[in-house]
């Protein structure tokens, strides 16, 4: 286990700033992400088959270079790789509720292929790295060391639409639970 996967203790805790508020019932604009697979993803376009679990994350890090400056008092920026690693782990339990499941962040299709390798998800991950769906959503950024990043909040989709949001997502490495029983207390009804 590399020291990303694991949560310092007393991380701060991030505030429910309303930033997110507007999300809810909004509906998706059809836009096309490059992805992990080499496929062009439209997320609007896929949620009309079935539920998607996107979980947008600041950045992975690379087991090999420091994280930014300050990142552990950066309140919601440590925990990517927890957070993936919990979808992983929940892919298949996620799949037999009908749902997929779609990593976004702004770093660059190459940078998260290494990692989707590294961490062997199972599901692709979207580069926002121009920031259209980020600015099209308009959901929260902070900035570090030059770097825009998406704050985290997680989404399920249907029908075109956001049908339910978590946000602020903290702890980052229990979502993947959460949007589990989510899904088990609401079940999709497509009609």
């Amino acid at each position: 286990m590399t020291q990303l996967s694991r949560l310092p203790d007393n991380l701060p805790i991030p505030d429910n700033d309303g930033a997110c508020d507007h999300l809810r019932g909004l509906f998706v604009p059809s836009l096309s992400l490059p992805a992990t697979t080499g496929e062009i993803i439209d997320l609007r376009a896929e949620s009309n088959n079935h539920r998607i679990i996107v979980y947008c994350y600041p950045m992975t890090g690379d087991p090999n270079k420091p994280l930014p400056n300050n990142w552990d008092i950066i309140p919601g920026a440590r925990g990517c790789t927890p957070q993936s690693c919990a979808f992983r782990d929940h892919y298949k339990e996620l799949q037999n509720l009908d749902a997929s499941v779609y990593g976004i962040s702004t770093q660059t299709t190459s940078y998260q292929q290494e990692m989707v390798q590294r961490l062997h998800l199972p599901f692709p991950v979207l580069s926002d790295a121009d920031l259209i769906f980020i600015k099209a959503l308009n959901l929260p950024t902070f900035c570090v060391e030059g770097m825009t990043l998406v704050k985290r909040v997680t989404l399920i989709l249907s029908k075109g639409m956001i049908e339910h949001i978590f946000y602020p997502v903290f702890p980052p490495n229990e979502n993947a639970e959460q949007v589990v029983k989510w899904l088990k207390e609401n079940p999709d009804v497509r009609g």
